[in-house]
C-alpha cells in the first residue's frame, strides 16, 4: 500500500511559520506535522510514502537526510575523516521525494505520481491535518463499496461557541457547536488507479476535478469518522495541536 501525501502548497494562512519552510514542516512538539501523519500510518504498517514536493520542497529533502544521518550516537575522528555511528534507530519507512511542481494544483501533484501509482489501490491524504482514524477499517470500508474512490467524512469542531437564548436573555454558552450536518472532506482518502483518467494536467485540482466528477458518477465512498480530527490552516490551530500534544494525550498518537 502505498501512501502520497500533498506537500506542496503555500499554506498562506499560516504564513508565521511558512515563510521559510512549507506547512508539512511546521512543528507540533517538536516534529513536522508530516512526521506525525506518517507515523500515524506507519502505525497501521503502510510504510511507504510518496512526498509530492512543490513549495520549500529542499527543506523537505533535507528533513529526511538528517532524519537518517543525525540518528543515534556517534563518532567523528576528525583527523582521520571517519565516521561511526552507534545505537542507530531508525523508521523501516520507505520515502518517496518527488518534485510535482511550485505551482502545480493538488489533481496534477497525484496526476504526476501515475507511474508509480498505476498498478493497484493507494491513500492520499493533505500534510496539515491529524486524526485518530483507524487506517485499516478505512481501507476495508473502501473495497466494501467497490468504487474508484473514498473519502475520509469528519465534522470539524466550530471556531466558536454558540449562545442558547432564553427569550431575549443568554440561557448559557455552548462550547462548540455543530452548524448542520458539518460533515467536510478530511482527507485520509482511498483510490483505485482509475482516479487518473479524471485528471489531465498540473492545474487538475484533485477537489473540483477528482472528487466532484467522481461523486457525480456515483464513484466517490465516504467513510465517516466521527472521533478526533484537526487541521492546521492557522496558527490558532498549530497552538491547539501544540497544546494538545504536551497534555501528554495527544488524540492522535496511536503508536507507542
Amino acid at each position: 500500500m502505498r501512501v502520497v501525501i500533498l506537500a506542496g502548497g503555500l499554506g498562506t494562512r499560516l504564513s508565521e511559520e511558512t515563510e521559510i519552510k512549507p506547512k508539512p514542516m511546521v512543528e507540533i512538539g517538536g516534529r513536522p506535522i508530516l512526521w506525525h501523519i506518517m507515523k500515524h500510518y506507519a502505525h497501521y504498517d503502510f510504510k511507504e510514502f510518496f512526498i509530492a514536493l512543490g513549495y520549500r520542497g529542499e527543506v523537505i529533502k533535507r528533513y529526511f537526510l538528517d532524519y537518517y544521518s543525525l540518528n543515534g550516537s556517534m563518532m567523528i575522528d576528525l583527523a582521520r575523516g571517519r565516521v561511526e555511528m552507534y545505537n542507530k534507530e531508525c523508521e523501516d519507512w520507505i520515502i518517496h521525494l518527488m518534485e510535482t511542481g511550485r505551482e502545480t494544483q493538488t489533481g496534477g501533484r497525484v496526476k504526476r505520481l501515475e507511474p508509480w501509482l498505476k498498478e493497484g489501490t493507494f491513500m492520499v491524504t493533505y500534510g496539515d491535518g491529524v486524526s485518530d482514524i483507524d487506517l485499516r477499517e478505512l481501507l476495508r470500508f473502501h473495497r466494501s463499496h467497490n468504487r474508484i474512490g473514498t473519502v475520509t467524512a469528519v465534522r470539524p469542531p466550530a471556531r466558536f461557541g454558540g449562545i442558547i437564548f432564553d427569550g431575549n436573555l443568554v440561557a448559557h454558552f455552548t462550547e462548540k457547536p455543530q452548524v448542520g450536518e458539518g460533515w467536510i472532506n478530511g482527507g485520509f482518502m482511498v483510490f483505485e488507479p482509475g482516479v487518473f483518467n479524471y485528471l489531465e494536467g498540473d492545474s487538475s485540482t484533485l477537489e473540483i476535478d477528482a472528487l466532484e466528477r467522481l461523486a457525480a458518477d456515483r464513484q466517490l465512498g465516504a467513510y465517516r469518522h466521527d472521533s478526533f480530527w484537526q487541521c492546521m490552516d492557522t496558527l490558532r490551530d498549530k497552538r491547539l495541536l501544540e497544546n494538545l500534544w504536551q497534555s501528554g494525550k495527544p488524540p492522535w498518537k496511536l503508536w507507542k
